[in-house]
């Protein structure tokens, strides 16, 4: 049963608060945790694929996402016609282009960043803390010095603006997309890690690298193509959460991370799985206490980590065991 409780515990969560509200309040409160779930999950699943499968601690991941918010304000800027357009096929194309945009240019500056920093200070965790503290710095003011310290607006693509009913609930349009992106980016990852070769050796090298490397594989350059995924993946998430918030600023990566790291501690360093329940439970929980207890909103994310730690102290589905 000990085993089970860390499944039960998400659909436990929103089954508990159902007498605290009516049907509509929680079916339109649980969507709305949910899709900011699955914005969370999309910028910590990075962090926690690094970490879990190259034991790198990166407090510069925030950079990536805010690298991933201002490009695609770049690139929906020139789209404007296409992102009004009443064409549903238009208002798909500028928000894929924007999002694939995101993804290539954090992941070229993952690249960057892992060749020039972080190769240096592998096995080194102070190290790593240091170096990318640092980085994110110097991400933000460049940030700065391309776009300007003044916030940026960011207008979804009409198809994606509005809302609808479910059983007297109000659904927004974004959230929905936001859910099914989250679920089509977590069903790649878990088939990739899972279910195919390369997922089989990135695991097998964390493990045993020497034996990996004796059968001809070359794990360091698996190793940066894990950076960069995981870099690709929180430009993505700062892209879709830009659009989420439809205004910007640079200090958008540095607020996200405090939550990025709940998320990935909550669920289990480098647990993909772990990550995502870790990204629901925070969603949910940010938007029900929000609710109903206003004023305990601010700290609810980080008394759910405090207790699930003192449940669980290395997380809801930890690498390497229970």
């Amino acid at each position: 049963m000990n085993k089970l409780a860390p499944y039960l515990l998400l659909p436990a969560v929103m089954l508990a608060v159902i007498p605290f509200m009516s049907g509509s309040s929680w079916l339109a409160l649980t969507v709305a945790g949910l899709a900011m779930g699955m914005m969370l999950f999309l910028m910590a699943s990075g962090l926690t694929l690094v970490f879990g499968l190259m034991d790198v601690l990166n407090f510069a991941h925030g950079g990536f996402i805010t690298l991933g918010a201002y490009i695609a304000v770049s690139v929906l800027g020139p789209l404007t016609g296409w992102v009004s357009s009443e064409s549903w096929a238009l208002n798909l194309l500028a928000l894929l282009a924007a999002v694939v945009a995101a993804a290539i240019a954090s992941g070229v500056a993952g690249l960057v960043f892992e060749a020039i920093l972080i190769r240096r200070v592998y096995g080194s965790h102070l190290q790593q803390i240091l170096i990318t503290v640092g980085g994110l710095i110097v991400a933000g003011e460049l940030i700065v010095a391309l776009w300007g310290p003044q916030p940026l607006p960011l207008a979804k693509p009409a198809i994606l603006r509005g809302s609808f009913l479910v059983f007297g609930a109000t659904i927004e349009t974004y959230r929905m997309a936001a859910v099914a992106v989250g679920l089509v980016v977590y069903a790649a990852m878990h088939l990739l890690l899972n279910r195919t070769r390369i997922g089989l050796v990135v695991r097998a090298g964390v493990e045993n690298r020497e034996m990996v490397e004796a059968l001809g594989y070359r794990v360091r350059r698996l190793f940066v193509g894990v950076f960069v995924a995981g870099s690709a993946l929180a430009g993505i998430g700062g892209a879709m959460w830009a659009e989420y918030q439809e205004l910007i600023t640079p200090s958008i990566g540095g607020e996200m991370t405090i939550l990025v790291f709940i998320v990935v501690i909550i669920g289990g360093l480098g647990s993909v799985s772990g990550c995502f329940t870790g990204a629901m439970l925070v969603g949910l929980a940010a938007n029900y206490v929000g609710f109903l207890a206003p004023k305990l909103a601010l700290g609810s994310n980080i008394a759910l980590m405090v207790a699930i730690l003192l449940w669980r102290p290395r997380g809801l589905f930890p690498v390497g065991g229970k």
